[in-house]
């Protein structure tokens, strides 16, 4: 077991652990953190706890230090630097006439590298790019190509139902979103009713659906004979929520809808009847 916090560099970003030492390390303090990128500026986002050895990257970094005024100072002139440096990436992107979008800019805390997020439908040649910037910042560069979805977590914007987009306030992964998820929840397919700003599945069709998944395992399929308080019939529909079936008739040509409760009521009378 090992003896960790937890630290995001981004507002809905990955948490990342960490060895907090001897040092009094509080949820929501900023810290000083050693990382593969260099030197970085975290804000702790979960209380010492102890985790397991498989929970963990080894070898565990330690925290250096608790942020003080002055590491906060660094972190704000680091941001204006950045929106500097946007600015003129986009006119040399322009001036080689590169078809790629830039997204964002990012230096890391010891300003030993400003990382460049771009997103393009292809590979791009930025090799020239790349010897500019190097020669107007004089420190290492990094362009690094991002998908839609990432984009969208950076930018944020309103999502379609209303609120601020999930990917940008709290989710700090992506996890993987299908189509069937949308059947199970007897959701238009309409791929602009289900889609995000990012034009991907929205995440949030995952947040219930193992509610569903396990709702629907105790329905019948659709297709299957049943028998009902009216007769054998073919379930034609279900509402999953609501344990509702809808069941076509045999022979009858009339559709009605059942409780499931009706339907194990019935199961429980035809047991009784026969023995």
């Amino acid at each position: 077991m090992f003896d960790v916090v937890g630290v995001r560099f981004k507002k809905a970003g990955k948490i990342y652990y960490f060895d907090p030492g001897d040092l009094f390390i509080q949820k929501n303090d900023s810290v000083i953190v050693e990382t593969v990128r260099g030197i970085e500026f975290g804000k702790v986002v979960t209380d010492r706890k102890s985790v397991d050895e498989n929970d963990v990257v080894l070898p565990l970094k330690k925290v250096i230090r608790i942020a003080n005024e002055k590491d906060q100072l660094i972190v704000s002139e680091n941001k204006d630097a950045a929106k500097e440096a946007y600015e003129v990436c986009c006119e040399k992107v322009a001036e080689h006439q590169l078809d790629m979008k830039l997204v964002d800019v990012e230096y890391t805390f010891d300003r030993n590298k400003v990382i460049f997020y771009f997103t393009a439908d292809g590979r791009v040649d930025f090799r020239e790019l790349v010897k500019d910037l190097a020669a107007i910042f004089r420190t290492r560069i990094e362009l690094r190509q991002i998908g839609v979805r990432d984009e969208a977590k950076m930018l944020g914007g309103i999502g379609p139902c209303g609120r601020m987009l999930c990917c940008s306030t709290f989710l700090g992964d992506f996890e993987p979103v299908s189509i069937k998820m949308a059947k199970d929840q007897n959701l238009s397919l309409n791929p602009t009713k289900i889609s995000g700003l990012c034009g991907r599945l929205m995440c949030c069709l995952k947040y219930e659906n193992d509610e569903y998944e396990a709702a629907k395992e105790s329905l019948p399929d659709i297709g299957e004979m049943i028998q009902t308080p009216n007769g054998m019939g073919k379930v034609i529909g279900l509402n999953i929520l609501e344990r509702v079936l809808q069941i076509e008739l045999a022979g009858q040509e009339r559709i009605l809808e059942f409780t499931m409760d009706e339907i194990l009521n019935e199961d429980a009378i035809s047991i009784q009847a026969t023995e």
